[in-house]
């Protein structure tokens, strides 16, 4: 009977031991520790890492007495907005319009690809934010196969027997959980804050890229009316040419005939060389033009291809300076994204302050145990856990902190953006009202000099003038050309400026510009 007792008292503790390890089968792995949320800071900084920039500068430079070009335009284009990806996915006949190069621009140009991808990105990091948010269910299968130590364990009996030892190793045995777990947040304002800033970034990032877009437009409409100005020029080049090599062929009968000196022939011959070097360096920077205008819109590297619109002088749109800056505070992309980003670290302060508020959770398990699928059970649990902070070490005020630095810093970017809109607008009109006035005054100019020049042919044929006097001539009305192609193409860069600082520049080209 006691070797009975010792038996059953054997079985006993091994089923206990059984018992216990079936319990944390059936409770499954221990849950991780319930860390607190956190606010998910924001950069100091909310301007993008697209450093690129487009601007068009017209600066005064001094005048000749054969000059009245007073303003040099630049469109000066840096960062990624100088670059693109390639177009070839997009069909191209050799033949550029201006509203082709357009629409290439805004769909390769690196400026506004960046800045999709930024878009992209956001939205991922966003939709990782709300996570927090959303129930979270996992399932998992475990097979367990265990042998346990009892004298590891601290569980030692003695054998009454002599000779007789009880093992101190149970098992192995096994048993498998199928379960599927659940958790979720029910109130949490720290994540509710965190996902609403994150919110608010993407939709900042989004107008950035409208922003971008504006860019490009400016960027790649100002190369191209570059290249139609530096084909004007290289057109004119070409009709001095032909003029100058006419007047040399007459020069050399006048020489032949003896009615010539040789003095005027050398000028003659001055002439022509002068407006054929004039030509070579035209044309350099014409296929300079055209090499840039490509990069812009993700066509090859090369001038083998053909410009085919024109965009003659028209006047500007009949708008008012407060007027266009009503507009460009309303339409402006940029101050739009500003405002955006002062939300997004508002929310980010808001999720701050409420990491110093309880939180709760619920989280919840069911799933079968058992040492095969036939003798399984069904287990479940249910947990709601109220977390309230207490004290973090001061990490909370570190984040207000942080947070309260970046909304101070989002506040002084707007302003500057409301600042940097209207130097826009105002410079816009600026340039356009001169660029206005140098139309005038170098189409004034060029019809003077073209009959200055016819007079002073038909003086020279009458024998009361010298040749000199007609080179003079005619080196006013080559300037005067000039003139007037600079100031064509200032006066549609001014356009293209004013466009862009309004905001919607894509939509108002066929407005601002007298395509063709």
């Amino acid at each position: 009977m006691r070797r009975l007792r010792y038996y059953v008292q054997f079985c006993v503790c091994a089923a206990c031991l059984l018992v216990v390890n079936g319990a944390r089968a059936q409770i499954g792995p221990p849950a991780a520790n319930n860390q607190a949320s956190v606010a998910n800071q924001l950069p100091l900084s909310g301007r993008g890492n697209n450093n690129g920039s487009v601007t068009a500068t017209e600066s005064a430079i001094p005048g000749t007495t054969t000059s009245v070009n007073t303003i040099n335009t630049n469109v000066q284009t840096s960062g990624p907005y100088a670059g693109s990806a390639s177009s070839a996915a997009m069909p191209f006949s050799g033949k550029l319009s201006f509203q082709d190069a357009i629409d290439r621009g805004l769909r390769y140009n690196l400026g506004a690809v960046g800045l999709n991808d930024t878009v992209r990105q956001a939205n991922g990091q966003s939709r990782v934010v709300r996570s927090s948010l959303l129930p979270n269910l996992t399932s998992s299968l475990t097979e367990t196969v265990e042998q346990t130590n009892l004298r590891a364990l601290g569980v030692r009996i003695s054998s009454p027997f002599p000779g007789f030892a009880i093992p101190s190793v149970v098992g192995p045995f096994n048993y498998f959980d199928l379960r599927a777990r659940l958790t979720q947040t029910v109130a949490n304002l720290t994540s509710l804050n965190n996902y609403r800033s994150a919110k608010e970034t993407v939709k900042a990032d989004r107008l950035s890229v409208r922003d971008a877009r504006d860019l490009v437009v400016l960027a790649v409409g100002g190369a191209y009316l570059e290249v139609i100005a530096a084909q004007a020029r290289v057109e004119s080049a070409k009709a001095q040419v032909q003029t100058a090599e006419a007047q040399y062929k007459q020069a050399s009968e006048q020489r032949a005939a003896g009615v010539l000196s040789l003095t005027d022939l050398n000028r003659s011959e001055i002439q022509l060389l002068t407006t054929r070097e004039r030509i070579l360096s035209l044309n350099n920077d014409y296929a300079k033009q055209k090499i840039n205008l490509a990069r812009l819109t993700g066509l090859p590297a090369t001038d083998n291809y053909e410009v085919t619109s024109k965009v003659p002088f028209s006047p500007a749109p009949p708008i008012e300076l407060n007027g266009a800056l009503q507009q460009a505070f309303h339409q402006r992309a940029d101050l739009q994204a500003a405002q955006a980003q002062i939300q997004a670290a508002q929310f980010t302060r808001s999720a701050a302050r409420a990491e110093r508020l309880p939180s709760l959770s619920l989280s919840a398990d069911y799933g079968a145990i058992g040492t095969n699928p036939s003798q399984s059970h069904g287990t479940f649990s249910v947990v709601g856990t109220l977390s309230v902070p207490i004290w973090q070490g001061g990490r909370t005020a570190g984040d207000i902190e942080q947070a309260d630095a970046a909304l101070a810093q989002r506040r002084a970017e707007l302003e500057d953006v409301r600042s940097h809109i209207e130097s826009d607008v105002r410079n816009a009109f600026l340039d356009l009202q001169a660029a206005t006035s140098q139309v005038e005054a170098a189409r004034r100019n060029l019809t003077v000099t073209n009959e200055t020049l016819e007079l002073t042919r038909q003086r020279y044929s009458a024998g009361v003038s010298e040749y000199v006097e007609v080179v003079q001539a005619q080196e006013s009305v080559a300037s005067a050309q000039l003139d007037y192609i600079n100031s064509v193409f200032a006066h549609n860069v001014a356009k293209l400026s004013l466009a862009r600082a309004i905001g919607g520049a894509a939509e108002k080209l066929t407005v601002y510009l007298n395509l063709q």
